[in-house]
């Protein structure tokens, strides 16, 4: 039975095997004019560029943490932390990397292809984008199920661990370089996004008029240079962090829950389903001519939906075979709809085809101030949907796996949740897809929290005191809601740093370069890509080393029982202000677009200048913190379990 996990070898075959057929697909169409052309080549330029600045900035950091790591496991004869985990360490960053770099290459040579068979034909252009985006979501599962299989298999058959619990905890700590490396991806390339769009938004289109993207601004490259470092190959990372670290955590909770090899293989078989049901999805995204994006948005659902449905028809018998637990099954159930809800509501408070955003575009109409307001206020509101369904979620799992008889089986049922949510990953949207890394990373940090808690104890030897009456867990608590906030902050203020240093560019080319608007001389646009990719590089060291510090100093200083409070109050605000900060976001970004495809008085009305100052204040709430966010909490999780052994040791309290 335990060798089925051999099958995680056929599923990231699958998927690595479907992203190169879509690739090659995609790299047939034709790039356009020669100006097409030109520009695309400008853009893949300056996102390679920035990647491989960022990459030898992240490898400095990574070799200290793996030297550190060395010497904790090598150090202690074991004791402090298992000797294999270092490498995993190494291993699981490499793979979130390069989840990301494929999908950025693939964007950047996609982009001009799918404008080019946009203006043949919707249907086509619509095929090409989601062949494309499809290159990343297969390869992010395929090369997920590579590493988890290839670790696995290390682990069982070459150095001989056969106890199920002991390979579920080295496992789990395996997911920490894949955190480490996505936090770095997300906020480094949210920042250099953002900071290129507010730049160019402000003074292009405040300012000068012009219209979005438009070659005459300065910043126009670099704001494509970031959508692809950003959107793309942050969040490929991103969701391989989130796809990985959900399969992980459960494989621990397997094993204490008693199911032994079968309930940590399980995750393995659902998720190589996830993989071929999504394939099948991927055909079934077509549209008509001339059809409305709300119509688009369906085609793309229709994919989405499908895929959760072929899969949940698949989990039944596998289950049952496993583990021999409908209530199991109906955990995975619970996960699939949640996925498929959250996706829907995030829909529903983001796009313009719907009542929320197109108030919020309303209150464009007198003034900027009123637009912000608004677009703050449907932010909060949009965390009840989220809130209540991972809450529902919790307690059907919980119970439905068998939690009222057995603890330990209810907390898997939790888990395998998380990865039934995430199944279908290949098939998402990027505003569906933060949703479902959001409302997953919940579910995964509760699996890992719970993980803690039994290394910790088994460690120390001695269960812990987890009452809220502990002081140490209420310290922990404010801490952990702490970190939300001066996370949030600071890679805001990187933002805003960034962004200033454009603003300053824009100005004095429009300034001093004669000719630019009458379009007689080409802007520097090489200063603009430099300028950010400097002040990404630069600002996202801070945020990302805190998901470090902070637990390993909060553990020193109150024990295994303060670091217990920290990560169940980073979980809780950090989710809520994620959702807060997408929904938000996005909001005011596609309540622009709604003014500019001509309502209340269209582009360059002070309706559309109101809009723009609101996008702007969305655009790092709905690219860089927001979707941080999600990543910080499992992130801070794994940090705790890795360094469990060092902080039973050594604490003052």
């Amino acid at each position: 039975m335990e060798q089925l996990y051999l099958v995680g070898f056929l599923g990231a075959a699958a998927a690595i095997l479907f992203a190169w057929v879509q690739s090659r697909r995609v790299l047939s169409y034709s790039e356009g004019s020669e100006a097409m052309r030109k520009i695309a080549a400008a853009i893949r330029s300056g996102a390679d560029a920035y990647l491989k600045h960022q990459y030898a900035t992240v490898a400095k950091v990574f070799l200290v943490v793996f030297v550190l790591l060395l010497l904790m496991a090598f150090g202690t004869g074991g004791e402090m932390l298992s000797q294999f985990t270092p490498f995993a360490f190494l291993t699981g960053g490499v793979w979130s990397m390069l989840s990301g770099l494929v999908g950025m290459k693939i964007a950047t040579s996609a982009n001009a292809r799918t404008a080019q068979a946009a203006s043949e034909s919707l249907n086509h252009g619509l095929r090409v984008a989601f062949s494309s985006g499809s290159v990343m979501g297969f390869t992010v599962v395929g090369l997920g199920m590579l590493d988890i299989s290839l670790w696995f298999f290390f682990l069982r058959a070459a150095a001989g661990i056969d106890d199920p619990m002991t390979l579920g905890n080295i496992m789990v700590m395996n997911g920490m370089g894949a955190s480490f490396m996505a936090l770095f991806a997300r906020v480094g390339g949210g920042i250099y996004t953002k900071a290129a769009d507010v730049g160019a938004d402000l003074v292009g289109k405040v300012e000068a008029g012009i219209p979005e993207d438009d070659p005459r601004n300065p910043a126009t490259i670099a704001d494509n240079v970031g959508d692809n470092v950003g959107d793309v190959a942050g969040m490929g990372a991103d969701l391989y962090e989130s796809y990985v670290g959900s399969i992980l955590a459960t494989f621990s909770l397997g094993a204490c829950a008693g199911y032994g090899w079968e309930g940590m293989i399980l995750p393995i078989l659902l998720a190589v389903c996830g993989i071929l049901c999504s394939i099948v999805g991927t055909f079934f995204v077509k549209t008509e001519e001339n059809a409305s994006q709300k119509s688009l948005l369906r085609s793309l659902r229709t994919g989405t939906y499908l895929a959760a449905v072929l899969s949940a028809l698949a989990a039944a018998p596998l289950t049952y075979f496993m583990v021999g637990n409908w209530g199991v099954y109906a955990a995975i159930l619970c996960g699939l709809i949640g996925g498929c809800a959250i996706g829907y509501f995030t829909e529903y408070y983001t796009s313009d085809t719907y009542k929320p955003t197109q108030k919020l575009a309303a209150a464009a109409e007198t003034g900027s101030a009123t637009v912000i307001i608004g677009g703050l206020s449907l932010g909060m509101l949009s965390t009840i949907a989220s809130i209540l369904i991972v809450a529902i979620a919790i307690l059907i799992s919980f119970y439905a796996a068998g939690g009222g008889a057995s603890f330990d089986r209810g907390l898997y049922g939790i888990g395998i949740s998380a990865v039934g949510m995430l199944s279908t990953l290949g098939n998402t949207t990027a505003a569906t897809g933060k949703g479902f890394a959001i409302g997953s990373a919940s579910l995964t940090a509760l699996a890992l929290l719970v993980s803690y808690v039994n290394i910790a104890a088994e460690k120390s030897g001695e269960a812990l005191d987890l009452s809220l009456t502990n002081p140490l867990i209420l310290v922990g608590l404010f801490l952990g809601a702490m970190l939300t906030f001066v996370f949030s902050a600071l890679t805001m203020r990187a933002v805003q740093t960034a962004a200033q240093s454009i603003v300053v560019e824009v100005r004095r080319q429009f300034r001093e370069i004669a000719g630019i608007m009458e379009y007689k001389a080409d802007p520097d646009y090489a200063s603009c890509v430099a300028l950010c990719t400097r002040g990404a590089l630069r600002e996202m060291v801070v945020p990302a080393l805190l998901a470090i510090i902070v637990p390993i100093l909060t553990g020193l200083l109150l024990g295994p029982e303060g670091v217990v409070g920290l990560l169940g109050g980073v979980s809780v605000t950090g989710f809520a202000m994620a959702v807060f900060m997408s929904n938000a976001g996005g909001a005011w970004d596609n309540a622009k677009k709604y003014i500019e495809a001509g309502r209340h008085g269209g582009k360059g009305s002070d309706c559309h200048k109101a809009a723009v100052v609101g996008d702007t204040v969305g655009d790092p709430f709905k690219d860089t913190s927001g979707p941080s966010l999600n990543i910080l909490i499992k992130l801070v999780s794994t940090v705790s379990i890795v360094f469990s052994g060092l902080i039973v040791a050594f604490h003052i309290l």
